[in-house]
This record gives structure tokens, C-alpha cells and sequence, in this order.
């Protein structure tokens, strides 16, 4: 399955955690521009939920297409930070929620790469389930 989230692609992802002490006690909580991300992920997620959560193992590629300024060329590879796995850790946890697959642990094959493009920017996201047998 092939979709694209067009959006701007968020720049927080979810290491980035705060700690708060609380009763003299480190409580861990999201900053408000991580939940507003998470947030924008799973609206535009939902529309493309499938009717049955995936089983199995599942491939995954994303591409993340970010808006390219004026230094930038479309297609150039995004060598800035947010990092990959920052950015997959996120989307895949929302996509779990919103009901793509059980669970992320499931995902056993991912590419990810993040580009500057022109319009549209967005997420590029195809996943298919793999045969259990490698």
C-alpha cells in the first residue's frame, strides 16, 4: 500500500522528552510542539487506516519530503537534523495507534530517507506485508 501525508513534514520528534521534577520525583512529558506533531500525524494518518490492522511482518519505506529553501536543490538529500530514526520512531507509533499494525515491532524492514523538494512536500509512506518465511 502506497500513501502520501501532504503536509509539512514535522521537524519534533519523540526524543525529544522533557523531565520535570515533580514532589522531588523526574517525571518525563511531551513539550507542546511534540504532541502538535503527533497530533497532525494521526489526523492525516486516519484517513488512510485499513480496515483490518496488518499481521505479520512488514516491510516499510518512507520518504520524508521537507520544504527546500533557497540554498537547497529539489532532491537533494537533508542532511539536518531531525535524524531518521528520530522521525521513524514517531511515525511508526502513530501509525500503530491509529491502527496500521498491532504493533511497530512488526515493521522487520524499513528504508527511510529525507529529502528538500519542492511541492508538494509530505510523507511518502509504502508498506506491505512480507511472507514469514525470509
Amino acid at each position: 500500500m502506497k500513501i502520501f501525508l501532504v503536509l509539512d513534514p514535522p521537524r519534533s520528534t519523540a526524543q525529544m522528552q522533557k523531565i520535570a521534577i515533580i514532589n522531588g520525583k523526574p517525571r518525563l512529558y511531551k513539550p507542546v510542539n511534540v504532541k502538535k506533531a503527533r497530533d497532525t500525524l494521526v489526523v492525516h494518518l486516519r484517513a488512510f487506516k485499513p480496515m483490518v490492522p496488518l499481521e505479520g511482518p512488514i516491510e516499510l519505506y518512507v520518504t520524508w519530503l521537507f520544504p527546500r529553501g533557497k540554498k537547497n536543490k529539489h532532491n537533494e538529500w537533508k542532511i539536518t537534523k531531525p535524524d531518521t530514526d528520530n522521525l521513524q520512531k514517531m511515525l511508526k507509533d502513530c501509525m500503530t495507534e491509529v491502527g496500521f499494525w498491532k504493533d511497530d515491532a512488526q515493521v522487520v524492514k524499513e528504508t527511510c530517507e529525507k529529502v528538500w523538494s519542492d511541492e508538494p512536500c509530505g510523507i511518502s509512506i509504502t508498506y506491505e506485508k512480507l511472507n514469514n518465511i525470509f
